[in-house]
């Protein structure tokens, strides 16, 4: 029995990158060896074992073969006879392909020292071709990459346009796809992600609403890199350096989708966008099986981000309303996403990224000030039921407007 260190740990350290979790692969062994030896099986598709001290993953070496659509459709067969070299040519991309034996020696088989030092993404053997879920993989890898230069290298970006033609791609589950999208999306650059997936063909079959943006003017003097597709992409790189969180990132990259439907007559204005986006944004949330945290902030941020950039200039009623909308007096969590989605969305413009974003500070003050009326007093008025709710509106109204005379002293 021979134990080997494979995949990312072995890729990250080459790197210089932190090494979060390790996978090994064993040759030469049989289950029964392992489980004599105290691993725990785990895993129902093939022979995974996790070891009984560290808990890491220790996997059988084995060889696969296509015998169904989609990610799960492979046989595998593991036994002592599979050597190093079958199990690692099976696996996606070259840079994933470096084994480590216990002496620290590596065995490189297939190229992946090269790839590290030329920074290329590059698949292992033409069977990646086989497995669709190989397109979100290298995409999300070249988002987490591609601050250190990496790119998809041709052949296998021609692979991937082969893979996204070929109707593969529908038989992924909408959970198996979340999962890799919503990785990629907190990769650090998520905009590359959307890139490569929209260069290969993928992003009109999985995300159509998005990829529809492409080619879609605004008018330039709100949007200075006009195309509708770019200042998501532009949107999505904020994200990344502010750290914003996966339903902001998510949100964001929605927010805009109304556009796209906007008639090409009336290009490059795109009047009651926000209106025309809330269907599409609900299409995609359930296609995509969307955790409810994120489906509702992306159905929030598409109709209501243009209130937020227009914060200033809103009546204290129509403050009262917005925050109503939000339930900020239960959730203000909540409408703290919305508002640094919309600061995102303010910042993802060309040579406007660094512009001051004063609705951020005026909408969360707001909603301070209107958080701070309390009940007690109302009900120790005697009001009760439908009138104290009445009560409550008008407190919270005089203090919105309280709060907007302040600020238009101040400001």
């Amino acid at each position: 029995m021979q134990i080997y260190k494979v995949g990312g740990a072995v890729r990250d350290r080459l790197l210089g990158r932190p090494v979060t979790e390790i996978d090994w692969v064993v040759v030469g062994a049989t289950a029964d060896t392992l489980l004599k030896q105290g691993y725990r099986p785990v895993g129902a598709d093939f022979p995974v074992f996790l070891h009984p001290q560290s808990g890491e993953e220790y996997a059988l070496a084995r060889t696969e073969r296509k015998s169904g659509r989609g990610y799960g459709g492979f046989t595998f067969h593991a036994s002592p006879e599979v050597t190093l070299e079958e199990d690692l040519i099976r696996r996606d991309l070259t840079i994933n392909a470096i084994a480590e034996d216990q002496q620290g020696k590596l065995i490189d088989p297939y190229g992946g020292q090269r790839d590290l030092q030329a920074k290329q993404l590059r698949h292992v053997s033409p069977a990646f071709a086989e497995d669709p879920l190989r397109i979100l993989r290298v995409a999300r890898f070249a988002a987490r990459y591609a601050t250190l230069g990496f790119s998809v290298a041709p052949e296998t970006l021609e692979l991937m346009r082969q893979l996204a033609e070929s109707g593969e791609l529908d038989a992924l589950t909408p959970e198996r796809s979340w999962k890799e999208i919503s990785r990629a999306l907190m990769e650090p650059r998520p905009d590359v992600f959307i890139e490569v997936l929209r260069e290969c063909g993928a992003l009109a079959v999985m995300l159509p609403e998005i990829d529809q943006l492409f080619g879609v003017p605004q008018p330039a003097a709100h949007h200075p890199e006009i195309d509708t597709g770019a200042h998501v992409l532009a949107v999505l790189r904020q994200c990344a350096g502010h750290q914003q969180p996966l339903p902001v990132r998510w949100a964001s990259l929605l927010h805009d989708v109304g556009k796209g439907l906007t008639d090409p007559a009336e290009w490059p204005r795109h009047i009651a966008h926000e209106h025309r986006g809330i269907a599409l944004i609900e299409v995609i949330n359930k296609r995509c099986k969307v955790p409810r945290e994120c489906q509702e902030l992306a159905e929030l941020v598409g109709e209501f981000h243009t209130h937020a950039h227009r914060a200033l200039e809103l009546r204290a009623s129509t403050l009262l309303e917005l925050m109503q909308r939000f339930d900020v007096f239960r959730r203000p969590q909540r409408f703290e996403a919305f508002v640094a989605a919309c600061e995102m969305d303010a910042r993802g413009r060309h040579g406007l990224e660094d512009r001051d974003y004063p609705q951020a500070a005026y909408l969360l003050a707001a909603m301070a000030a209107v958080r701070e009326v309390a009940v007690q007093p109302l009900l120790e008025r005697g009001y009760k039921g439908a009138e104290l709710g009445e009560a409550l509106n008008r407190e919270r109204l005089t203090a919105l407007k309280a709060f907007k005379q302040a600020s238009e002293k101040t400001g």
